[in-house]
């Protein structure tokens, strides 16, 4: 229990990354979308090389122990596929669209696990999707609340990606890496296709 605690902080945490990005210019960082853009590729090749090196050349560490679960000790870990995922909807999407989708990973993610059973189901309880979902329209409305059409995409997407598990043959497709994609993947359709 203690060590899934830290996994939702740590899983968190990467919020800060989306405030970094927003309070910038106010601490004269001079971020701009484009060197914001670098900073999560730099990071997400980082992780990639980290994972290269524990499951390669044996590299443990002691965080390694207690911020990945048990099925990942011979697989390419969930927090990979989280930095992968954020720099994949930064680099897909404008900062109105990629960023309440970073948060719908680091913060929503977390809050859905919280009220979950944990259970193996193809399909997570309604308690668990209504959660999601409320969550990720609070988390997208600050930035998409002149198009709610959107943040309700946007919210689907997230829904949808942390409630539904997605089965590539043997492969379960980690929600790290689909939440941020599906929920910018569809509010991004919406402010395209859909009217304001």
């Amino acid at each position: 229990m203690a060590d899934e605690l830290k996994r939702r902080l740590v899983h968190a945490s990467g919020a800060g990354l989306v405030a970094l990005y927003l309070l910038a210019d106010s601490l004269g960082l001079g971020l701009t979308w484009e060197r914001f853009q670098l900073l999560m590729v730099v990071l997400a090749l980082g992780v990639i090389g980290l994972e290269f090196l524990r499951l390669r050349v044996g590299l443990e560490w002691w965080i390694y122990e207690k911020l990945t679960r048990e099925y990942e000790q011979d697989q390419f870990a969930g927090y990979g596929y989280y930095m992968v995922s954020m720099t994949i909807a930064v680099l897909l999407f404008p900062a109105e669209i990629a960023l309440p989708a970073m948060l719908m990973l680091a913060v929503g993610d977390p809050i859905s696990g919280a009220v979950s059973d944990n259970s193996l189901k193809r399909i997570k309880g309604a308690k668990v999707l209504v959660t999601m979902f409320v969550v990720s329209v609070l988390l997208a409305t600050p930035f998409l609340y002149e198009y709610p059409l959107a943040v309700l995409a946007a919210a689907v997407g997230a829904t949808i990606a942390d409630g539904v598990k997605l089965r590539v043959g043997d492969f379960i497709v980690d929600d790290n890496l689909t939440i941020p994609i599906y929920a910018g993947g569809l509010a991004y359709l919406a402010l395209v296709f859909l009217p304001a």
